[in-house]
């Protein structure tokens, strides 16, 4: 709505917005169509009088990120997921950018997205945008030489908008000038001084494969640890070799520190026991950002479970196998089927040793082809839920389900209708096939109530503490 406004009134037009609901007075609506019918007359009136012809402005233009501004400038990167973007600055930094990841977004930087984005957009967007609107409004930053970066998927999600929900939020700030630079998998914008080169994506795709790699072992082994703090200080010393190896980008390299980081938390010294393991799935940046889902991983960790969270790959081998699904079934093009089957298959490659290294150890597990996973969901419903999370929602909570993971935590943004509809809409149907699976759907939003959050995942954990470890496997 803020977006068709600013078009019209650019344009010299009216504009008014009526809610309805399920409301049975509509004294409010009348009220608004009566005032929007007598300011349309009283301004026909007055053009009729002065004979006064309307020139609508021209378009704001857009900030570029130029090649002359890549030396130069500082470009500013929202927090997704810690452990995978630890890595982001250190590839940027490959191609010659400063990119400055912005740590954390505290209470502070989600008022900033509140105060600039309308609060019916979704929290990941008031997040994001918070978050960027406060660094820029920090003083730590030179605001003539400093960018922004954002990705934008070009889907039915709200995810699309979050560029045009920043530039706006910029404009009201006060940063008109900023670039603000968009990152998408089919070129929507143009950023001369920005390229997803052959070399940058290689660098890219290794960090999250490390980042996947890293996030599987520590959630794994860091609960049942003999000294606590050993599993956080491999880490810290994997993440360092990680970002070594990503200047050098060489694909032998690649390949030991994968197996080294694997083979060294395959042997850190932990107590044999079981403890509830417990799944966390759902919308991106909800399951992976710890501020967006009020740190629920040390929640779970603290009240004696072990939380498993499915890797970044998959979600971007998911959007890529939408596109053979459009070839095959709606009006998608061969040529984008063959280029993602193809790109499909090089990051699953990519992946392969990692793969066979979880294979040949003690304690953890091989991550799931898509294809795979796609067979699973089709078995419950539609491969066509595109937007958003779509059926990889539903194939993450089977492959959980199937992989002895019985309690799981779909976290969502309220009002997230896809996780809506392919999580919360898929549970009775999960749980008719998987009698013990322990479900729970929580929504996080900047009004949501904590202490309803944490009763409804304690609630779910009472349940699973209960159980036996036999009543859990499959």
């Amino acid at each position: 709505t803020e977006q068709v406004q600013e078009i019209l009134l650019r344009n010299g037009r009216l504009y008014t917005a009526i809610k309805i609901d399920e409301i049975s007075n509509l004294g409010t609506a009348r009220i608004r169509i009566r005032t929007l019918i007598a300011t349309a007359r009283e301004r026909r009136r007055e053009q009729k009088q002065k004979d006064n012809i309307f020139t609508p402005s021209p378009p704001l233009p857009r900030a570029v990120f130029s090649e002359t501004m890549r030396a130069s400038h500082v470009i500013l990167a929202p927090q997704m997921s810690p452990i995978h973007f630890d890595m982001l600055e250190t590839v940027a930094a490959t191609q010659g950018h400063r990119l400055v990841l912005l740590p954390e977004a505290d209470h502070a930087a989600i008022d900033q997205g509140l105060r600039y984005v309308n609060n019916d957009a979704c929290y990941p967007a008031l997040i994001v945008i918070g978050q960027l609107i406060q660094a820029l409004k920090s003083g730590e930053y030179d605001l003539n030489k400093t960018s922004v970066i954002i990705t934008q998927t070009g889907g039915g999600c709200r995810a699309t908008n979050y560029i045009a929900l920043l530039r706006a939020a910029m404009r009201e700030a006060g940063f008109p000038q900023i670039p603000v630079i968009s990152v998408s998998p089919n070129g929507m914008e143009e950023h001369p001084g920005f390229k997803l080169s052959p070399t940058f994506l290689r660098a890219a795709i290794h960090a999250l494969i490390y980042g996947d790699v890293l996030m599987k072992v520590l959630h794994r082994v860091r609960p049942y640890e003999l000294q606590p703090g050993s599993a956080n200080k491999l880490y810290h010393k994997w993440i360092e070799r990680c970002r070594e190896q990503l200047v050098r980008n060489s694909k032998q390299e690649f390949k030991a520190t994968v197996q080294g980081i694997i083979k060294d938390f395959d042997q850190l010294p932990i107590r044999h026991q079981n403890k509830p393991r417990v799944g966390i799935v759902g919308e991106i940046l909800v399951k992976y950002h710890p501020d967006a889902n009020n740190h629920v991983i040390r929640l779970l960790e603290e009240e004696g479970c072990e939380a498993v969270i499915p890797g970044m790959l998959e979600f971007f081998t998911y959007s890529l196998y939408d596109q053979i699904f459009h070839y095959r079934y709606l009006n998608g093009s061969l040529k984008n089927a063959i280029y993602a089957h193809l790109f499909i298959k090089y990051l699953e490659h990519a992946a392969r040793w990692a793969n066979e290294a979880f294979i040949h150890s003690q304690r953890f597990a091989p991550a799931p082809s898509i294809y795979h996973l796609a067979d699973k969901a089709s078995e419950v419903l539609s491969l066509g839920h595109h937007t958003g999370e779509g059926w990889f929602l539903t194939a993450e909570i089977i492959e959980l389900l199937e992989d002895d993971v019985p309690n799981i935590i779909c976290v969502q943004p309220f009002g997230c209708l896809p996780n809506h509809v392919t999580g919360k809409g898929m549970l009775h149907a999960l749980r008719r096939r998987y009698p013990s699976a322990n479900i729970v759907a929580v929504d996080y939003d900047p009004g949501a109530s904590e202490v309803n959050q944490l009763n409804r995942i304690k609630l779910m954990l009472g349940i699973a503490k209960k159980r036996k470890p036999e009543e859990t496997s499959h």
